[in-house]
């Protein structure tokens, strides 16, 4: 049982699903709120945010991908775990890259769920809090307040920008590969399918918001064969 109660967030329009994932969530010491569909979603977000939320991608109206997506527009940073009934690739990625924390697909196990809302809560307490602070030479990254503030101006971070620097963060002045990225930040298995062009692809972004001259890089920097380098001195 989670040490302080903690409110989760159903969005599901399948009222079987709805009342198993209610019972087994409360069993397991976890306040509920439930949406039917997108427009209630979000409504409840703002005024009532969860510590987490289990949103299905098939909803009436406003999808779950749209959801996620206003969500995080919204700068509203709980985890979102995407329940989906789809099992392609491309679905799972486009949920992760609108800033969705993990993704379940359907037929499910409630343990397997279970196991996945416990680590994403436990992640979110371990950030909660924290002062998170780097500072680049003229530029300074807030990530609690998803911002890099620069002299020509401040820049706002996506969710999955943060989660790039901070993984990054942790191995200071140490090449990851982009292998690591994608399994630690993207978090779906790596296969020989998978494209390491979505790493570049934000990283590229990314540059853009934290080098003054991201054609130069001196911090956000290329290990060629590798991947890439947070340079922090």
């Amino acid at each position: 049982m989670p040490p302080n109660k903690q409110t989760i967030l159903i969005v599901e329009d399948e009222p079987s699903l709805i009342f198993t994932l209610k019972d087994t969530l409360e069993n397991e010491g976890y306040d509920t709120l439930i949406a039917e569909n997108g427009k209630d979603a979000l409504k409840i977000a703002e005024e009532s945010p969860p510590d987490l939320m289990i949103l299905d991608v098939m909803l009436p109206g406003i999808s779950g991908f749209d959801v996620c997506k206003k969500i995080r527009e919204k700068k509203l940073m709980f985890p979102i775990i995407i329940l989906t009934a789809r099992d392609q690739e491309i679905d799972k990625v486009t949920g992760l890259n609108i800033g969705a924390d993990d993704y379940i697909t359907k037929p499910f196990g409630v343990k397997e769920l279970l196991a996945r809302i416990h680590a994403r809560l436990r992640r979110s307490d371990n950030y909660a809090g924290k002062n998170e602070i780097i500072r680049l030479g003229d530029v300074t990254l807030d990530l609690n307040e998803s911002v890099v503030r620069r002299p020509d101006g401040d820049v706002e971070l996506t969710t999955r920008e943060v989660e790039v620097i901070r993984f990054l963060s942790n191995f200071p002045n140490e090449p990851v590969t982009r292998r690591a990225l994608l399994e630690n930040v993207w978090r779906y298995e790596y296969t020989s399918n998978t494209s390491t062009r979505t790493v570049d692809v934000h990283i590229s972004k990314l540059r853009t918001k934290v080098e003054m001259r991201p054609d130069d890089p001196r911090y956000l920097v290329t290990m060629h064969g590798v991947g890439y380098m947070l340079k922090i001195s």
